[in-house]
């Protein structure tokens, strides 16, 4: 797997692949610039060498071409004060004013093209799109681990122009290299924590991990799926009646593959979907008809986290519950730390993006766990053993 650190970038005009897809509030102003900042190691080593970065990206989900919020021009600012450096905006990703402002591009400086999901040919792949991004530099890095799983333009059909001319930035890299740690050879004991709304959504990645996990702990609003598939009474609770049969299914799996399948005993429930909701606790299996489980309860946390510290690997894909709501946050915050306390006690511990990257980030834990994904979806799709393109494009 070659990566920036195997280059020498001098008098080369890098076209980047970033996941600058930030938030904004209402002024255009970025509340979460986390994304960025991880880019911008990638981002100086090209500039020391003596090259030019173009960088590209998508912001939001633009329906109808150029779109005032989701412009990358708000963003300019922010990326010249983390990276130090002059730089430039093409108010297009292709045509004239992009290729100009690339023709013009002086080592050690940035071009910031615009959103590239303002022509629909980026997220359908379109090779005769890819070509014409191709042409604005000499050289193709993705640095974008959180759209690796989709096959567009910029991330799957894009590297085929750059033969030889091509690697991974130090985020790809570094998402990669750190779930192969987990994937190929885990320090035991190994535990899984998978949690959020749906087993339809974690059905794959639970699966695939039966063949890895020593410990498979199941939380959030998916867990009531099984308990009630085991006959039990879960009141107003999140369920799937269609996956029942499947969740059977997987307790049998782990039985035979001798995993661990660990369920929440009890929970913290409430008679409304709201913060101020009346709420107690109760078994899993005996869920008043009023009531809905919105997280684990004390026995389960208790459960979770003995097997949790105990581990020496730690995957964590999803919550125990709504962490949203100060309510519902206990379970996810205990857990939470229990992860922490695995690596700072010498273990390795993984957080899987999203939800779970969220939490770790609320709890002010990032900094005290192994390493925080910035693709949730990608490394969703990793660890249930698919391919994604846009790691293929750069290893072929």
């Amino acid at each position: 797997m070659q990566t920036v650190n195997d280059f020498n970038f001098k008098n080369e005009k890098v076209l980047i692949r970033v996941d600058f897809n930030v938030p904004l509030n209402a002024e255009f102003a970025i509340t979460d610039d986390s994304r960025i900042a991880a880019t911008v190691p990638t981002i100086k080593k090209i500039l020391a060498d003596g090259g030019s970065c173009i960088l590209m990206s998508h912001l939001g989900r633009p329906k109808e071409g150029p779109t005032e919020k989701y412009s990358l021009k708000h963003i300019v600012n922010r990326v010249s004060e983390l990276t130090g450096a002059k730089v430039h905006f093409a108010d297009d990703c292709i045509g004239d004013s992009a290729y100009q402002l690339a023709a013009g591009l002086q080592s050690g400086e940035i071009l910031l093209l615009e959103n590239l999901r303002f022509y629909k040919e980026e997220e359908k792949g379109d090779l005769g799109f890819a070509e014409k991004l191709s042409k604005l530099g000499t050289f193709y890095v993705n640095d974008a681990f959180g759209t690796a799983h989709r096959a567009h333009a910029s991330t799957a059909v894009i590297a085929q122009f750059f033969k030889g001319k091509k690697c991974f930035g130090y985020v790809m890299a570094g998402e990669i290299s750190n779930a192969r740690k987990v994937l190929d050879n885990p320090a035991r004991p190994f535990t899984a924590i998978v949690g959020g709304a749906k087993v339809s959504d974690k059905l794959l990645i639970i699966e695939n991990l039966m063949s890895i996990a020593d410990y498979i702990i199941i939380g959030g609003g998916m867990a009531y799926t099984f308990a009630k598939a085991q006959g039990g009474k879960i009141g107003k609770s999140l369920c799937e009646d269609d996956r029942m049969p499947l969740t059977l299914e997987l307790i049998e799996k782990a039985k035979a593959k001798g995993v661990k399948l660990l369920l929440p005993e009890d929970s913290v429930v409430a008679d409304n979907f709201a913060n101020d909701a009346h709420t107690t606790i109760s078994n899993n299996d005996a869920i008043d008809d009023q009531y809905m489980g919105l997280d684990i309860g004390p026995k389960a946390t208790d459960v979770f986290c003995e097997a949790i510290r105990a581990s020496k690997t730690v995957l964590w894909n999803g919550p125990m519950g709504v962490f949203e709501m100060s309510s519902f946050e206990a379970g996810t915050k205990a857990v939470a730390q229990a992860v922490a306390d695995v690596a700072q006690a010498g273990g390795f511990s993984l957080i899987g993006g999203g939800d779970s990257a969220a939490a770790i980030h609320k709890f002010k834990l990032a900094d005290k766990v192994s390493y925080v994904s910035t693709g949730g979806g990608a490394l969703l799709e990793y660890f249930e053993g698919k391919e994604l393109p846009g790691v293929k494009a750069v290893l072929d």
